[in-house]
């Protein structure tokens, strides 16, 4: 599918950008299965036992952006990492109010249903960041901790867009996504190319062939700010502990937007920033992302925190 101008003016830099690197595929001792939301269903794969912990994707991603983290946090709880609707094996709904905010919370809620929890970690990175963001809001007595990768605050991301020529700018791409036929202008070679390992892209590529680029879309459609840009304020606080890893190349979610988090937190908030990686930082630094957050969910556990 050839692209327009526009879409390669706006869309193929900023991919290029997230990532400068991806690491080699991994064989994953993970179990698949799905999940019902009414007649909606929903892959995930699992691994290990003990408290749940939930991971949530972003775009354009699937399960598998989790590689890395998988193995390590299995060792002490029961990882269940889905694919996002609209995403790889998950159901494709039609229509933008499918992919509403509400009812992609209900996606989380219904798969923590299904493995017979109460509460759950839940950890998302970009769109999937915004979706950990509002199920804590939503349901605080879910919610036994949170994790956030590279998705500001919703409240913060408003501020900055009403207020910062530089990540108005940085956001042209989401206008574009937000137009009728911008699905039109996508390919899997096209929004595969952050991925730079050629094992890696070959099987995200298999994914977003199975994907639907419209769906993905609805997610800016149904969410996403329009302009004219206003700030937001009146989010739910959060109630639970979170942890936030932030890589500061990142070329579409600026660091500024971290500015004030902890307003609109109740219990202690862990911020890590990583200089050199961009938007996918649980790719472009495995390592040290897999560290944090075990360490981080030990000593939770320890303190007994988010109880």
């Amino acid at each position: 599918m050839m692209l327009n101008k526009f879409a390669v003016r706006f869309l193929l830099p900023i991919l290029l950008a997230f990532s400068a690197s991806c690491a080699v595929a991994q064989e994953l001792s993970v179990t698949h299965g799905f999940a019902a939301n009414g007649d909606v269903k929903i892959h995930y794969v699992t691994a290990g036992e003990g408290p749940l912990v939930v991971m949530l994707h972003g775009f354009p991603d699937y399960w598998y952006t989790w590689r890395k983290q998988i193995p390590a946090i299995a060792k002490t709880h029961k990882v269940v990492a889905i694919d996002l609707r609209g995403f790889n094996k998950s159901d494709k709904p039609e229509g933008v109010e499918s992919y509403s905010m509400p009812t992609l919370v209900s996606d989380v809620e219904s798969v923590i249903r299904h493995f017979d929890a109460k509460t759950a970690t839940v950890i998302g990175h970009d769109w999937g960041g915004m979706i950990a963001w509002s199920f804590a809001m939503l349901h605080p007595e879910m919610t036994e901790r949170l994790v956030i990768l590279n998705l500001p605050h919703p409240a913060c991301l408003t501020r900055e867009l009403a207020n910062n020529p530089a990540q108005q700018a940085a956001s042209a791409y989401a206008r574009f996504f937000q137009q009728p036929e911008a699905a039109a202008s996508l390919s899997a070679t096209v929004i595969t190319s952050w991925v730079r390992d050629v094992t890696v892209r070959k099987t995200y590529i298999e994914a977003m062939q199975r994907s639907s680029f419209e769906a993905m879309l609805n997610y800016y459609k149904a969410n996403y700010p329009r302009e004219p840009y206003t700030q937001q304020d009146d989010f739910p606080t959060v109630v639970c502990p979170v942890l936030m890893i932030h890589g500061l190349k990142d070329t579409a979610l600026l660091q500024d937007a971290l500015n004030g988090t902890w307003q609109y937190l109740e219990k202690p908030l862990t911020l890590v920033t990583v200089p050199d990686a961009d938007h996918f930082v649980q790719q472009a630094a495995p390592e040290l992302v897999t560290r944090t957050i075990t360490r981080w969910l030990e000593d939770q556990q320890e303190t007994g925190a988010g109880q």
